[in-house]
């Protein structure tokens, strides 16, 4: 097997090889972008350059042409550079996913992180592509468990289902999220880890996730000092690797964390492009750059896997209503807002699940589940309509039935989203016990 992939790689890096190759020289240089002429007859926005320098090279992106000249974007340090520098156009990138990634840790470029030599795959994937026909995907599939009760009963999450994650900093997203890829049945789990603090990758894959993660895991990861090209990429080619695994019929779990930060990559691209700000500082383009990520996820085409996806969300100061939070949430499939004055009472994971809603319901859930749904859903928003006044002491019991019954359900409700849970059955049980509905009832639930 060693043999075979030691000759696959070889194989992909003859294939790698040009015939002949094209420079051009760098005319001027304003604002973070370099001017280079010469390249025009061969070169294409989004293709990568390798610029000299005067000691070594730094890579970057076309970003705009125009009939003399090639806009460039460096993609590193561009000290050193001097009028007339040579520059070589490297055509388009590409990514080359295989087995031999799983359990591996990579950059946005395909290269390995963690130390060890990395096997390319027989075939080079673009960065970017349309989704799968939208008439010819499969439907959703069945509820997957989660080894998180709220998950597995009120917020279910299906098999090529897209929710996201709504958090502030700090509220516990990141060990979420970590959770979400140990316990979320899956074959294989991608994830995108996009301008993340250098030193929390380590006690990311070390710690959060472990090696019980690590095992069924490819992990894609651009830290925060990294060019804005290469945090925008991250969350591309994360997605190619899902991609990968999808056409061979496999079952991937895609997590970003997260697309805020690879809008605000997209955003110092497209200003240092000339693209004008318009939504909340975002460029017009950042939409159609959110939507098509997501899009690329979900249900596959009839014989091929699907991409269950989790997308992430910083949101400043709660605001569910600013650019990236809002775009997201009206392409998805549901969406999970963590609460920081949840989180700060000790709660964990701090899910509001008032203001969270799975799109899967109610098909995901037989009618008795539903109703039992219902009714936590009702007791739980009962109580958040009337908390200021509970905990004020102006509640008066007797005087309104339904919130006396939320007042004495939300001890239960509360601990129930804290609770661990091996399957759904053990999840509606534990639902059931906090909701205090006869253990018969939960057997007929589950029938």
């Amino acid at each position: 097997m060693a043999d075979m992939d030691h000759l696959t790689s070889i194989a992909t890096r003859i294939a790698d090889l040009r015939m002949t190759r094209h420079f051009g020289r760098v005319h001027s240089m304003q604002a973070g972008l370099i001017r280079v002429e010469g390249l025009n007859g061969h070169a294409s926005v989004g293709d990568r350059v390798l610029i000299s320098l005067q000691k070594g090279h730094v890579a970057g992106e076309i970003v705009g042409l125009a009939p003399r000249h090639a806009d460039v974007l460096p993609e590193g340090d561009s000290e050193g550079l001097s009028v007339g520098a040579q520059v070589e156009l490297l055509f388009a990138p590409s990514i080359a996913p295989c087995d031999a990634w799983v359990g591996r840790i990579i950059d946005p470029l395909g290269q390995p992180l963690d130390g060890r030599p990395l096997t390319p795959g027989r075939e080079p994937r673009p960065y970017r592509r349309e989704a799968p026909p939208a008439v010819r995907r499969k439907r959703l599939g069945a509820r997957l468990p989660t080894g998180f009760a709220v998950f597995d009963t009120l917020l279910p999450l299906v098999t090529g289902q897209r929710i996201g994650l709504f958090a502030g900093s700090g509220v516990g997203k990141s060990t979420l999220l970590s959770g979400l890829a140990k316990g979320v049945q899956a074959d294989v789990v991608v994830i995108a880890m996009i301008g993340e603090r250098g030193r929390e990758l380590r006690e990311f894959v070390e710690r959060t996730l472990g090696p019980e993660g690590m095992a069924r895991a490819v992990i894609v990861a651009a830290t925060s000092d990294r060019s804005p090209l290469i945090r925008r990429r991250c969350a591309w080619a994360a997605m190619a690797v899902a991609e990968h695994f999808r056409d061979q019929g496999r079952h991937v779990l895609f997590l970003a964390d997260s697309i805020t930060r690879f809008a605000e990559a997209h955003r110092e691209i497209a200003l240092a492009a000339g693209e004008p700000p318009s939504y909340r500082g975002f460029p017009p383009s950042v939409s159609n750059l959110i939507m098509a990520l997501a899009e690329r996820s979900g249900p596959g085409l009839e014989g091929t896997g699907d991409i269950t996806g989790i997308f992430s969300v910083l949101v400043a100061g709660s605001d569910m209503e600013e650019p990236v939070a809002d775009i997201l949430r009206g392409t998805l499939d549901g969406h999970v807002v963590l609460d920081r004055t949840i989180a700060e009472r000790g709660r964990f994971p701090a899910i509001d699940v008032v203001k969270s809603v799975s799109r899967s319901l109610p098909d995901a859930a037989t009618p008795d589940e539903n109703r039992m749904i219902g009714k936590a859903r009702a007791a739980l928003g009962a109580y958040s309509e009337s908390e200021l006044m509970i905990r004020a002491g102006l509640y008066a019991p007797g005087a309104d039935p339904r919130l006396d019954e939320a007042v004495k359900l939300f001890p239960q409700l509360d601990d129930l989203i804290t609770v661990r849970t091996p399957g759904i059955a053990e999840s509606f049980a534990a639902l059931g016990s906090a909701l205090r509905v006869p253990a018969h009832g939960r057997q007929a639930a589950r029938g």
